[in-house]
């Protein structure tokens, strides 16, 4: 009776399995708009300030880490809990694929959603007299946006932290 219960609860992680899938999902609607935006802007590059442009490059490049944060986790999540990948070409593979743990995965995505939160602010920073900006963005928004991103900050601090004592414990 145990053994069974034991293959049933070893089973159940199957049932991850399509909320990976869901994030292969949100994957694809991410390119989509990451698309939408690139052919929304790309006839009015001639147009555009230099200080728009980046907006749109800083957006793009938000974009583009929400994808690789959702890579991260649908790779890493799915072979460090559900089944190793058996796929293609080995050379054609990421190098940390099969390597991130998961204090390698908590590391990769505080970093990701550093950077994230970083390109964020950066955005609102640089709309700073921006009138239509000024209206979504005064004062105390900034002021959260800022208290938000050093709370992301050092929590990622405080997990690489814990992360190296108990890596060092384990030493000694």
């Amino acid at each position: 009776m145990e053994r069974r219960f034991e293959g049933a609860l070893f089973a159940a992680r199957w049932l991850m399995a399509p909320m990976y899938l869901g994030l292969a999902i949100c994957l694809a609607m991410l390119t989509f708009i990451f698309a939408r935006e690139l052919i929304y802007y790309l006839p009015k590059v001639m147009t555009m300030s230099a200080d728009k442009s980046i907006l749109v490059v800083l957006s793009l490049i938000d974009l583009s880490l929400a994808g690789n944060l959702l890579l991260i986790v649908l790779f890493s999540g799915y072979e460090n809990f559900v089944s190793k990948l058996d796929i293609g070409d080995p050379a054609d593979r990421p190098a940390w694929m099969g390597t991130v743990d998961f204090s390698g995965l908590k590391m990769k995505l505080i970093g990701s959603i550093v950077a994230i939160s970083a390109i964020h602010l950066l955005k609102r920073f640089m709309e700073i007299g921006n009138e239509e900006a000024d209206a979504i963005y005064g004062e105390h928004e900034l002021f959260w946006l800022v208290v938000i991103h050093l709370t992301f900050v050092t929590s990622g601090v405080l997990m690489a932290l814990m992360d190296y004592l108990t890596a060092r414990s384990k030493k000694s």
